[in-house]
């Protein structure tokens, strides 16, 4: 009988070891889960987000690229709509795949466009992977805007060079009338061969390698070439360019881009000035940097508009644009331009007063002499 008792209690005694042992490898799991083999190599290598959930939507392993989106904060999903499609996956058992705007991680304003995808991982935990389309959303959007721009841009010239041809044939027996409309015609066709040129200009300088081979240049001579292309247009409404000193300045470059790139600053300046008014173009040095500026008298921008002026086909004053032949390109290649050098280009306006725009490049380390100072567009001396 005894005998009996003592095997009765003993093994009551292992079967509540095996039990708290059990329980001791629960806690123990509940505490500190393991996922299955693999995950934890598969997330670090992520450039994307990827979040393990167990039963309890505790974060067991988060990539850094969801710590980076903000997904998760103290071992927590930061978005309760996650939550929510992870408890969906849990009850259905099937993936889920969405597009969600969701705050940038816990405390921030901005919002991110997400696109994430829920699935079950073995019988206890959830996958999310996270892929931020946010900058990408933006290009598609700039994409779908510059493709209507430049349909709504294009029709206008084309319409126009369309309806002067009908005017052309139909005043065949008018000289006058022929010769006024091919004068219109070849302003029009003119308009539209610039828009042509500054889009195909505008795409190539946002392509990676817009600046493949850039060499040392003379900013003297850049202002130069960029003053002598605007000259006649400047001397017809007897606007006077006014060239600074020679600098002696270098940079690292294209010189055809930079060239461009000052040239529509000194076209924009006479564009929006009265007759008769002045124009300055100025270099110097300073903090590291070579400092281009353009200055003009004109009608100035107003303030609620300086942070558009570069914006592809904005144009502050639209007749204005369309009677000068504006493209509305020419300050956005000017910004692409600049970008692409490692500068920057500011501008201060106010209106009636003129406006002055300014380019910063990085300066090279060597200098050129100076040599004789630059004439104005006009002729006169500076």
């Amino acid at each position: 009988m005894s005998l009996a008792l003592g095997l009765g209690v003993g093994a009551g005694f292992v079967a509540l070891l095996h039990a708290a042992a059990r329980q001791g490898r629960h806690a123990a799991e509940v505490v500190n889960p393991v996922v299955p083999d693999g995950i934890d190599q598969v997330l670090d290598a992520l450039e994307s987000g990827g979040v393990v959930l167990d039963p309890s939507n505790n974060v067991v392993k988060a990539s850094p690229g969801a710590l980076a989106m903000g997904l998760v904060w103290n071992r927590q999903l930061v978005h309760t709509e996650l939550l929510e499609l992870a408890d969906s996956v849990r009850r259905t058992g099937e993936p889920v795949a969405e597009v969600r705007m969701l705050p940038r991680g816990p405390f921030g304003d901005a919002s991110m466009q997400v696109r994430v995808r829920l699935a079950r991982l073995g019988t206890r935990y959830v996958l999310l992977l996270a892929e931020d389309r946010t900058e990408a959303s933006r290009l598609e959007e700039v994409r779908r805007d510059f493709v209507a721009n430049i349909s709504h841009e294009l029709k206008t010239p084309i319409a126009s060079i369309g309806l002067l041809a009908e005017a052309l044939d139909a005043a065949a027996d008018e000289p006058e009338q022929v010769r006024r409309f091919a004068n219109r015609l070849t302003t029009e066709s003119g308009r539209l061969g610039n828009l042509t040129q500054e889009i195909i200009e505008l795409s190539r300088l946002q392509a990676q390698d817009a600046l493949e081979h850039p060499e040392q240049v003379d900013i003297d001579a850049i202002v130069a070439q960029a003053v002598d292309q605007v000259s006649t247009v400047a001397a017809a409404d007897n606007i006077v360019i006014a060239v600074g000193p020679p600098s002696g300045l270098c940079v690292y470059g294209d010189e055809a881009m930079l060239v461009a790139a000052v040239k529509n600053l000194v076209a924009n300046a006479v564009h929006y000035s009265y007759p008769g008014s002045r124009v300055g173009v100025g270099v110097r040095p300073r903090d590291g940097a070579v400092e281009i500026s353009v200055t003009d008298q004109g009608v100035g921008i107003p303030e609620v508009d300086l942070d558009r002026v570069f914006e592809r086909f904005f144009r502050v004053d639209q007749a204005r644009a369309r009677n000068t032949g504006g493209t509305g390109l020419g300050l956005s290649i000017v910004k692409h331009v600049v970008q692409n050098h490692g500068g920057d280009v500011r501008v201060w306006s106010q209106e009636g007063r003129g406006s002055t725009f300014t380019i910063r490049l990085p300066e090279a380390v060597s200098r050129i002499e100076p040599a004789v100072a630059t004439a104005t567009a006009t002729g006169e001396p500076t």
